[in-house]
């Protein structure tokens, strides 16, 4: 989410400025890549880029294509084949052993619902969206119909110069992909057309909501905001919540125990760290806090604490179940041998990441599979009726 924001935030500075910009998607991925399907990076006329579609070795070439696009007004789908040994030919050295689609389509921002149009109203709420990108691999030579339509809860808002209203199966595919909260790949099969569907599920930014406001949440802070999260600083005093001492995009608050679940939206992407250093103040928020389903609660600090805090709820009459304990990290962080507030930090998001990636945290290089896998981007084919 934060290289989309980054695009609509580069996208807006050169409407300012006056230039045309083109957008390259990574839309299909079979075999290994560094960026998976989703990866974006917009390429304006001057060769700015913002974003990404590979480490670095696609974007050259992909910005030559780019200015091809802009010049003919005409998406244009590339394919970059890494299988080859010989890869020599792209110039590039590639060496990821893959076949990489990226989409590239010119944004043309008089279209009310051209492709940053689309990505903005993904970015602008908190809820899981639906993002459909449609090509066609067996007749490139036709017009992409590219990023097309946004679907969520609300409403399904479409792209009208190259796209019609979603058909049923399309429609169907997308409330699947919503239910099952995995993007997935359609090859429409029909007399009259072969085209294939991207429905990419896209989830809000981590919500990050530190307790405390001590030295120590500077650089757990600090590093939210690298990573893009949302962070929220939250203590029951004003004197050291001070917005200055903590990174640009983040907000303070000041709140009561009580008054958490009252100011603060939560949902399954929002987590939270205790680190007051007031053994008092942390139960009063765990208590608040395993009234909500939560996937991540943080307690910094001895796992004795932990224990002690959880034994006085027991005491107080509040039985935890087995899954609101297992939603409750203390120590709190990866085993990584931290010791200083920024490795302590390092740590504790690494652990978050694991968690709401339903991930192991285990060494890449002990997976017997590899890191991604292939079923994600496997294309199944449907026939439909014209």
């Amino acid at each position: 989410m934060k290289e989309i924001k980054n695009i609509i935030h580069a996208f807006d500075k050169a409407m300012k400025q006056g230039k045309q910009t083109a957008l390259a998607t990574v839309v299909h991925v079979e075999g290994s890549s560094y960026r998976r399907p989703g990866a974006r990076m917009l390429i304006t006329e001057d060769g700015d880029l913002t974003g990404a579609i590979s480490g670095g070795c696609l974007e050259g070439d992909a910005l030559r294509k780019a200015l091809f696009v802009l010049n003919q007004q005409k998406s244009m789908l590339v394919t970059y084949d890494t299988t080859d040994e010989d890869d020599a030919k792209l110039g590039v050295g590639l060496g990821c052993s893959g076949i990489i689609q990226v989409l590239i389509e010119p944004v043309n921002p008089d279209h009310e619902n051209n492709p940053i149009a689309l990505l903005r109203s993904v970015s602008s709420k908190r809820q899981n969206s639906i993002l459909v990108t449609l090509y066609s691999l067996q007749n490139r030579r036709e017009v992409q119909q590219g990023t097309c339509f946004v679907f969520n809860e609300e409403k399904i808002i479409y792209k009208g110069e190259k796209a019609n209203s979603p058909d049923e199966q399309l429609l169907r595919d997308i409330k699947s992909v919503l239910v099952n909260k995995t993007s997935a790949f359609k090859n429409y099969i029909s007399e009259k057309k072969d085209i294939t569907a991207f429905i990419e599920f896209i989830k809000p930014v981590v919500s990050l909501i530190i307790i405390g406001a001590g030295n120590d949440v500077v650089p757990l802070a600090q590093m939210a905001d690298v990573l893009g999260w949302e962070t929220t600083v939250v203590g029951g005093r004003s004197s050291n919540l001070k917005k200055e001492r903590f990174a640009k995009a983040c907000q303070v608050l000041v709140l009561k125990p009580d008054e958490l679940l009252k100011e603060i939206i939560i949902d399954e992407q929002t987590v939270f760290v205790l680190m007051t250093h007031n053994y008092n103040h942390d139960l009063a928020v765990l208590k608040e806090l395993i009234k909500k389903d939560i996937p991540y609660i943080g307690s910094l600090g001895p796992k004795k604490k932990l224990d002690k805090m959880i034994s006085e709820l027991k005491e107080g009459g509040i039985d935890l179940t087995d899954k609101q304990l297992a939603n409750i990290y203390g120590p709190s962080g990866l085993n990584i041998g931290a010791e200083t507030p920024e490795e302590i930090a390092l740590s504790i998001l690494a652990e978050i990441k694991k968690v709401l990636a339903g991930k192991d945290g285990k060494m890449l290089r002990d997976n017997i599979d590899v890191i991604h896998s292939r079923s994600e981007t496997f294309i199944e084919k449907i026939s439909i009726k014209d």
